[in-house]
């Protein structure tokens, strides 16, 4: 089975009702992934989730606990310091940020074969993981 490692923006984009568009794709990635059992998170995605979903969502705290046990149906990756240090190695090899190395990182960690996110180049591979941005139309 192949495995699919979400990144956060497609978790809030799933509870941001200012881009209807973007919400209902990144609900259906969500949904489709978790029916599979083939999506992927870490504790990182968790963690930006929550702090994002409080202060730019303004996201009541029930609904967020709500949101993040469904999350919990995905495979979660815990970070170890093992994935730290390649995520430095990733960021220095990819030039890419830190936080975008420890989510390669994880979804490596997990043999993931995908990773949804707009944050990266789409259909580049990273570390033998290819990106898809579910917004952009020519991905």
């Amino acid at each position: 089975m192949n495995k699919t490692f979400v990144d956060t923006n497609i978790v809030v984009y799933s509870q941001d009702r200012r881009d209807l568009w973007k919400q209902n794709i990144a609900v259906h990635i969500i949904v489709d992934l978790l029916k599979s059992r083939s999506g992927v998170i870490s504790t990182q995605v968790l963690q930006e989730y929550a702090y994002t979903a409080l202060a730019k969502l303004n996201q009541r705290e029930d609904v967020l606990v709500r949101n993040l046990t469904i999350l919990e149906g995905f495979e979660v990756v815990r970070q170890s310091p093992s994935m730290i240090k390649r995520a430095v190695d990733l960021s220095r090899l990819y030039s890419i940020s830190f936080w975008d190395g420890c989510i390669i990182s994880n979804a490596e960690f997990a043999g993931c074969t995908t990773l949804i996110s707009e944050d990266l180049n789409p259909g580049q591979f990273y570390s033998g993981i290819r990106v898809v941005n579910p917004f952009n139309q020519g991905a």
